[in-house]
């Protein structure tokens, strides 16, 4: 993907060379983060869309999206923007930069799982479309809560 810049941002595709920093946003952002050499073999499987939004002034990573698409389904597996970053719009921006790229490779809908604790992600979703599918009991470790599916079409 050729950077795009977007509002505030720009989106690229991630490097191997970003994933200290996507590490370091994703320890700030959930209570069971994913370890760094996740990052590294999702990154480097080629198999899912991982992309990196940069403040356009600036070029420092301010969040990340990672999705799968398998057939005509996809998932975003994980979506984050920096605490210092958030309330910009950067997480929409990369959401839908995320949707369009599953788009392009076929997806027909997309599915995602939330807290359902989690307003401010419930509200970015539901602004793109996506409803609430199913509720996944204990799905989140810590702290212990359940998992809204949230899904949600892609138009062609």
């Amino acid at each position: 993907m050729s950077p795009i810049t977007k509002g505030t941002a720009v989106i690229r595709t991630a490097t191997i060379d970003d994933l200290s920093r996507v590490a370091e946003i994703e320890r700030d952002s959930f209570g069971d983060p994913w370890p760094q050499r996740s990052f590294e073999e999702i990154l480097r499987s080629g198999a899912a869309i991982f992309l990196i939004a940069t403040v356009a002034e600036t070029r420092a990573i301010a969040g990340y999206v990672i999705a799968l698409t398998v057939a005509d389904q996809a998932e975003v597996l994980n979506l984050a923007v920096a605490q210092s970053d958030r309330r910009q719009g950067l997480g929409g921006e990369l959401l839908d930069a995320g949707i369009s790229a599953v788009e392009a490779r076929g997806a027909r809908e997309v599915f995602l799982e939330v807290r359902e604790s989690n307003k401010a992600a419930l509200g970015l979703y539901g602004s793109r479309g996506f409803a609430a599918l199913a509720r996944r009991s204990r799905y989140y470790r810590n702290p212990v809560e359940d998992a809204l599916v949230l899904r949600r079409a892609v138009e062609r």
